[in-house]
């Protein structure tokens, strides 16, 4: 069975708490979305809001390969005609091929929420429907509360899903709206609408319980040829369900036709891609396409995926665009951090015992590499024979005032040995690592120009050992840059400006490593 993709991220998702796309995102997102294969892409409810009604304009313009473009609304109101309603007429103005419409299904809310009586819910369900298809549109109805109502009523709930089917509608869709069902309630109430209407059957799961990619497949597998869902799985509360997980699952797993399959090695791309158009962080830990989602770092998981990948794998992370990383950290073997220096390109010499032991005496102290992948290559780059750093710190002062209330002021004095002469250097920053940071590299550029391009783009503290208060060990993470290359280090110590410098002088010495 062929399963129909309908994606909800430019509406649905945005519903979720910290997302704000702009018209111009939406196009960017749905041009992506058109690219991969989805048969619908939702684009907002017109009579909403300006910024809605803006990009459906703009995609009058941008001319769509594959995807249908779907405005949503909600039936018309009570009391009222849909040549006169202003939410049915915004439907039209959005000049969109398909309308989704969006109606109640659960007593509970035909009684408390639109306050009219059942009757008239049940006439404005089927009455808007029609509407539509007079107008030439498809129409695609989602039935808001679905298992929530069916659970309270379930004559009135199937009702108005007749109502729709009946009117026309091209699809009706059971909405999981509370996010609360189970998978076995999902595939009962699937079976039991097949039994009273031939309309195709969709399923709109949310995640509140959890079990939204579970919800979908039991919809699915009992005959639902339609899903609603949300790159990433972006929406309002917990979210709705991540269609990123739903297509690796239906194709790989239950070998449904979803897209094609060159196609899915592009998800992790587009899931990162929409991430990043929303100013969000990709989930590390999301399923097929997270950074950790292939990621081994016990030792006896290592030594097994290196001899044989799908020991520990569920699927070929190439798939789905994803790869396969080691982690290197105390819980780690020998086997890590050979795999992990091939990765990185650096030769062990057969030191790779002494660096995992080197590693699990700094990680006991409070370091962490899992996330400073560039501290772990200097340990590796110092652990070859013969070598000899580019520069050595001798002493370093820093000193943080503020006199009468006004800006607090920071002030750095370093000396540092490079090729055998001592050079010292001053220079203010914002703050103590700041002004560090400056005061060293004043000191190395007449020595080392490269290092002009190199930037410090980011700056975390975690505090280990939190029970111990004031006296708790700082871990430093710098995240450093020269153009579009970036690498993390690490530093840890009572005294928060000494694990920045330990962080500092990790990210300097690997930029000078790299340009050999």
């Amino acid at each position: 069975m062929d399963v129909t993709l309908y994606d909800t991220t430019l509406r649905d998702g945005t519903q979720r708490e910290g997302l704000s796309l702009s018209a111009e995102d939406k196009v960017k997102i749905a041009r992506r979305l058109d690219a991969l294969g989805v048969s619908y892409i939702e684009g907002g409810w017109p009579g909403s809001n300006p910024k809605d009604a803006e990009f459906f304009r703009r995609m009058e313009r941008v001319p769509l390969r594959q995807a249908k473009l779907a405005a949503f609304g909600m039936t018309r109101r009570a009391g009222s005609r849909c040549a006169d309603d202003a939410n049915c007429r915004a439907l039209v103005d959005a000049g969109t091929p398909v309308v989704t419409l969006v109606g109640k299904s659960s007593t509970l809310h035909v009684d408390r929420v639109l306050r009219t009586s059942r009757d008239e819910n049940l006439r404005m369900i089927a009455e808007t429907v029609a509407h539509f298809k007079r107008l030439g549109k498809e129409v695609i109805y989602d039935a808001e509360h679905f298992f929530d109502g069916y659970r309270l009523d379930p004559g009135y709930t199937l009702a108005s899903i007749v109502a729709a089917a009946d009117a026309g509608a091209d699809c009706v869709v059971l909405c999981d709206t509370n996010g609360g069902a189970l998978p076995t309630d999902v595939e009962a109430c699937v079976w039991e609408v097949r039994d009273r209407t031939r309309a195709p059957l969709g399923i709109h799961p949310h995640n509140d319980g959890g079990l939204a990619l579970a919800n979908a497949v039991a919809a699915v597998e009992a005959g639902c040829a339609h899903v609603q869902g949300t790159i990433n799985g972006y929406g309002e509360r917990c979210g709705n369900l991540d269609l990123i997980s739903l297509i690796a699952t239906l194709q790989l797993k239950l070998e449904y036709r979803v897209l094609p399959p060159e196609q899915l090695r592009h998800l992790s791309d587009l899931a990162r891609f929409v991430a990043a158009v929303g100013n969000l962080t990709p989930d590390p830990y999301a399923p097929y396409v997270g950074r950790s989602a292939f990621a081994h770092k016990g030792g006896i998981h290592v030594a097994a995926v290196a001899e044989l990948p799908q020991s520990y794998q569920h699927i070929d992370p190439g798939l789905v665009g994803n790869e396969m990383r080691v982690v290197v950290s105390e819980l780690a073997g020998r086997r890590n951090v050979r795999l992990r220096a091939e990765a990185l390109g650096i030769a062990t010499n057969d030191r790779d015992a002494d660096v995992l032991q080197r590693i699990k005496q700094l990680e006991h102290g409070g370091y962490q590499f899992e996330a400073a992948e560039g501290s772990f290559a200097m340990l590796l780059r110092r652990a070859a024979p013969g070598y000899e750093p580019p520069f050595e710190m001798r002493d370093f002062t820093v000193i943080v005032a503020s006199h009468a209330g006004s800006p607090v002021t920071a002030r750095a004095s370093v000396t540092l040995r490079v090729g055998g002469a001592e050079i010292g250097a001053a220079a203010d920053g914002a703050g103590p690592v700041n002004a560090l940071d400056r005061a060293v590299r004043e000191a190395l550029l007449p020595h080392y120009p490269e290092l002009a391009d190199v930037h410090l783009v980011d700056y975390r503290v975690r505090i280990v050992d939190e029970h111990l208060g004031t006296a708790a060990k700082p871990r430093v993470v710098i995240e450093s840059a020269r153009g579009a290359e970036r690498w993390s280090t690490v530093g840890c110590s009572e005294n928060i400006i000494e694990a920045g410098w330990q962080a500092l002088r990790d990210a300097l010495e690997l930029a000078l490593w790299r340009r050999g």
